[in-house]
């Protein structure tokens, strides 16, 4: 259901509001990329600043611009379980295709505790749901025994966004949950070696900047063309390293910026890039022809 290349689209501001008609563009120019599918609202579309009529608004402009041509897979996570609901309910109603549940964040709950927060999230939506284990933000990790015990007891969990850094975790939750079971790359560096041991794509920061050439990458590797895919990842290998040089999503809301797509704007406490780091990111920008 959601496999392939997932946009973890950035929310673009001006002068302190949502850029709305930059939001359209960017969809837009996803949908001419060829990607699967958008995630709006995640880490990367600054989930953390925005408020909850932001946040479905967001959601709602990515349906109805997706117009059905691509996926529309909604962040709708949250450390508080009734902020998850509510936000996903919100999301089922303006007509997401599913949800992406991060795991809760700083209150670092027990793996029963996930269990229930998961549990609790799914019995209140009809939404497909792919959980989000990055234990370098949220200071836990989704246990592979958690995984699996929350897809035998809840239908509409269906896969995960594993950003853990482990090729070795990937085999394992392929293992423990068979083969429908989605699996999808939380790190664009990683998407290749996390295919190769039964990843099925990716929810990527990198494709906000070049959708066609990661979904390219995507597609190659799954229908076997593992040279193909292979030459891709090694081209824009300093991109999806440089785009990480800084907290996503800065530098790559600087390099939609200086490729005039969105106006360079954050929310406190994200601020705008050291000037070394921007030079960096726009040599390696310039030298994989992206600028």
């Amino acid at each position: 259901m959601f496999t392939g290349t997932y946009t973890a689209i950035v929310t673009p501001f001006k002068n302190g509001q949502l850029d709305e008609p930059a939001l359209i563009r960017l969809i837009k120019n996803q949908i001419k990329g060829g990607v699967d599918g958008i995630v709006p609202v995640g880490t990367t579309g600054e989930s953390p600043t925005v408020d909850y009529d932001e946040h479905i608004r967001i959601v709602e402009l990515a349906v109805k611009y997706a117009a059905g041509k691509i996926k529309v897979l909604a962040g709708t996570g949250a450390n508080s379980t009734t902020e998850a609901i509510f936000l996903t309910q919100e999301a089922e109603r303006v007509g997401a295709d599913g949800s992406l549940q991060v795991a809760p964040y700083y209150n670092k709950p027990s793996q029963e505790g996930l269990y229930q927060h998961f549990k609790a999230i799914a019995k209140n939506t009809k939404l497909p749901i792919i959980l989000y284990s990055i234990p370098s933000r949220c200071g836990i990790e989704i246990a592979v025994e958690t995984v699996k015990r929350l897809a035998a007891d809840c239908k509409n969990i269906i896969g995960i966004k594993e950003a853990g850094g482990s090729c070795d975790r990937v085999s394992q939750l392929r293992a423990a949950l068979g083969p429908k079971f989605e699996i999808l790359s939380g790190d664009d560096s990683l998407t290749l070696p996390f295919m190769s041991v039964g990843a099925q794509g990716v929810i990527s920061v990198a494709s906000n900047v070049i959708p066609r050439e990661v979904s390219q990458m995507v597609k190659a590797f799954a229908r076997g063309n593992v040279k193909k895919a292979a030459q891709l990842h090694a081209k824009f290998y300093p991109v999806f390293k440089d785009l990480f040089v800084e907290t996503n999503p800065v530098p790559v809301k600087a390099a939609l910026a200086m490729r005039g797509e969105i106006t360079e704007e954050y929310r406190l406490p994200l601020v705008s890039m050291s000037a070394a780091n921007r030079a960096k990111l726009k040599t390696t920008l310039k030298a994989c022809g992206i600028l």
